[in-house]
């Protein structure tokens, strides 16, 4: 028995512990996250939650220390909302700092063009090309904290000093300011002398503007969090649905 018992302990001593798996889901989720579950929408919610973070990248790789959200990977899924009859309703949540124009735009005009309810909030802020984005949505709020920096377009890199360029850059402007005027209650003579507000930033000319003041110029609906943004999408998906069985009928 001693001799059993022995051979029995050896061979537990020799057999080696199982290695916790780095690469597994839960391990990166600690990694990432710092926790082990992170909530998400319920299965057989009708509301899709959109988030447009850190700076928008375009048809220029940004470097990888850079927070991003890339146009290819958010058109699809614009797509994909637009073709789910599952989803009634979708939430663009924004904390962005700007980024490619021609990007930005596109985003801008996919919300616009959805047949689907959509609500966005910003958070934090949302500047630059993030304000045709906000303004993009049925119905916008921002929080009371947050800023939205309105000011001219500007090329970055190797510019060509001729004419053309400049008349490029007033084109590429003026869609700018049509989509937001377009889109939201400010007029374009308003959105224009913020944007070329002299004294408001540091190294540049425009205007930074705070919750309440977006509001007030009629750029963003309403003051509010993400409470007020859930309940307006609610009753947006219900007026929808009204119209359509009305149409039915």
């Amino acid at each position: 028995m001693e001799h059993n018992s022995k051979y029995t302990s050896e061979q537990e001593e020799g057999q080696e512990q199982p290695k916790e798996d780095k690469s597994s889901p839960l391990m990166e989720k600690i990694q990432q996250l710092g926790q082990t579950n992170v909530p998400q929408l319920s299965q057989d919610s009708k509301i899709h939650c959109l988030t447009i973070v850190g700076q928008i990248e375009g048809h220029l790789q940004l470097p990888p220390q850079n927070k991003t959200t890339k146009y290819e990977h958010l058109i699809p899924q614009i797509v994909a909302i637009e073709q789910n009859p599952k989803i009634e309703g979708l939430l663009v949540i924004l904390n962005t700092v700007g980024g490619d124009v021609e990007a930005g735009l596109a985003i801008s005009e996919m919300l616009a063009s959805l047949s689907k309810p959509t609500v966005s909030i910003v958070l934090g802020g949302g500047h630059s090309i993030g304000v045709p984005i906000a303004v993009s949505c049925d119905y916008s709020f921002i929080a009371e904290t947050a800023t939205m920096t309105i000011h001219p377009i500007r090329l970055t890199g190797l510019v060509i000093g001729v004419p053309q360029t400049f008349e490029y850059l007033d084109k590429m402007q003026e869609r700018v300011v049509s989509f937001v005027t377009r889109h939201s209650n400010i007029s374009e003579e308003k959105f224009k002398n913020l944007m070329f507000e002299k004294g408001n930033l540091t190294r540049d000319i425009g205007t930074n503007v705070i919750g309440t003041d977006a509001v007030k110029y009629g750029l963003i609906d309403e003051v509010g969090g993400i409470g007020q943004a859930m309940r307006k999408l609610d009753e947006l998906i219900e007026i929808n649905k009204n119209n359509s069985e009305e149409l039915i009928q």
